[in-house]
């Protein structure tokens, strides 16, 4: 399977059935080969437009339950996002 293929997948979550979005990037284990975790962007909506929301949530491999032809089924009992470095600069 391609990277590509892989982003234009849905990610739900069985716990909720909530849709948490689209792969956007992957982390790796550069020395055993494998891929460590998925990366979900998440934006957040104020005042009725969108804005960039610098948040993100890493769902490590081990939680993805099946990968179908459509959607990624993952298994996260809490989903927090994580910041990333860039935005926690903006606000200090």
């Amino acid at each position: 399977m391609k990277i590509s293929d892989f982003q234009t997948k849905d990610v739900i979550n069985i716990v909720d059935g909530k849709k948490l979005g689209q792969i956007s990037d992957l982390e790796l284990d550069l020395r055993q080969g494998r891929i460590d975790s998925i990366v979900i962007p998440q934006f957040t909506r104020f005042l009725g437009m969108f804005g960039s929301g610098g948040t993100e949530i890493v769902i490590p491999w081990r939680n993805i339950v099946k990968i179908g032809a459509d959607v990624v089924l993952v298994r996260m009992d809490e989903t927090k996002p994580r910041i990333e470095e860039e935005d926690l600069h903006a606000r200090s």
